[in-house]
């Protein structure tokens, strides 16, 4: 059965008795047609005599779909952004990302401002074809953009050309056969013990929780930093519930979390000796270590006006937790020369990307003639 194929997008039409295409004028058969309908669906039509008949029928259904209003309204999204420079537009799409949070913002206003607008600040949104983004890429490779900086600006720039190819702005996605940069991060060096004692001395007596807690709990930054006395659930469990988003400076939930998840990650005992040495010298507001909560009741750290509030500049008679007259001023250390276990790697609980983890032997615990009911204290 031969077919006779139109102007693309228009259709085809055909006989599907035996006689050849050549005698079909004088073939007593019927013609049929076949085009696809405005949804997109494949549809055949019968009884057409000749074929002006068919041709005719096939040209009044392409005006009709050509017509119709939704490809009315696509040609006015294609006239109205289609010579709409990049940055405007961008603008306008990124007012529609409500579920952007505030560090995630923060994260695509860098990428904009360092490396999407400087290539395509002036470019019409109509312009864009995979030529484009792949001189691009090679813009970033020759500038000498971080390999982990590569792939997040190409994912942005991703995501709004496809709004724009949503839109009707363009026929072809302009990402086909376009290889994304790639980024294989080389394995992370896991510091000794000795190391790690040299970084714990290195700071202030914060710097040492917020580093026990990192080394020995696999916390993230903003969850060392949101460290809570009330969530040490056993003696050798805590259990993470919230974090300091470094954007807004104020607690948030965890990352990737929903408001009221938590997880609960090992507690080595010098981790928690710790925490409970610079609770009973420094003392605590609701629980919190290193930072107040942000409240009308609750004043900000005077020497930091971004909410940071280190027991440092907080006055000890300030504070909720019981101080041991007995305790020593230094910080819980823990010795190098005994045997240690082999250094090891441990995944997050969350899924999320693995942090190192260090098994540290003999801790060294400082003694308190007051004990406290709440927090239990042993001599070694």
């Amino acid at each position: 059965m031969a077919t006779i194929n139109l102007v693309r997008g228009m259709g085809s039409f055909f006989k599907e008795c035996e006689h050849p295409e050549s005698r079909w004028p004088r073939c007593p058969h019927e013609y049929k047609i076949r085009y696809r309908n405005a949804a997109g669906r494949q549809t055949e039509e019968s009884g057409f005599a000749t074929q002006e008949k068919a041709k005719a029928r096939l040209a009044e259904v392409y005006q009709a779909r050509k017509n119709a209003p939704q490809s009315q309204r696509k040609a006015e999204r294609i006239q109205k952004y289609g010579p709409m420079q990049f940055e405007p537009y961008v603008e306008e799409w990124k007012a529609d990302q409500r579920h952007l949070g505030a560090a995630s913002l923060r994260h695509l206003d860098s990428l904009l401002e360092h490396h999407l607008y400087p290539a395509f600040r002036s470019r019409r949104m109509g312009t864009f074809d995979h030529k484009v983004v792949e001189a691009f890429i090679q813009t970033m490779e020759r500038n000498g953009v971080g390999l982990a900086t590569q792939p997040n600006a190409f994912d942005k720039l991703k995501s709004i050309l496809l709004d724009a190819h949503r839109v009707g702005l363009y026929d072809e996605n302009p990402f086909d056969g376009v290889k994304p940069p790639q980024y294989d991060p080389k394995r992370a060096v896991i510091p000794s013990p000795t190391q790690l004692q040299g970084i714990r001395t290195a700071g202030d007596d914060a710097f040492v929780v917020i580093a026990d807690l990192m080394s020995g709990c696999g916390l993230r930054n903003g969850e060392a930093t949101a460290v809570n006395i009330n969530n040490i659930v056993a003696d050798d469990v805590y259990r993470v519930t919230d974090q300091v988003n470094q954007t807004t400076k104020d607690y948030a939930p965890l990352k990737h979390r929903k408001e009221g998840d938590y997880r609960d990650v090992p507690l080595p005992a010098r981790v928690k000796l710790t925490i409970e040495w610079y609770a009973d010298k420094y003392g605590t507001v609701d629980g919190y270590l290193l930072r107040h909560p942000v409240s009308p009741t609750t004043s900000r750290s005077p020497t930091s006006p971004s909410g940071w509030a280190t027991r440092a500049s907080t006055s000890p008679s300030r504070s909720t937790a019981t101080s041991c007259p007995g305790r020593s001023a230094a910080p819980p250390s823990f010795s190098t020369s005994a045997s240690l276990p082999e250094r090891t790697r441990r995944a997050r609980p969350d899924g999320g990307r693995p942090s190192s983890s260090l098994a540290v032997a003999q801790v060294t615990q400082p003694t308190c003639a007051a004990a406290s009911p709440t927090h239990e204290r042993r001599t070694p």
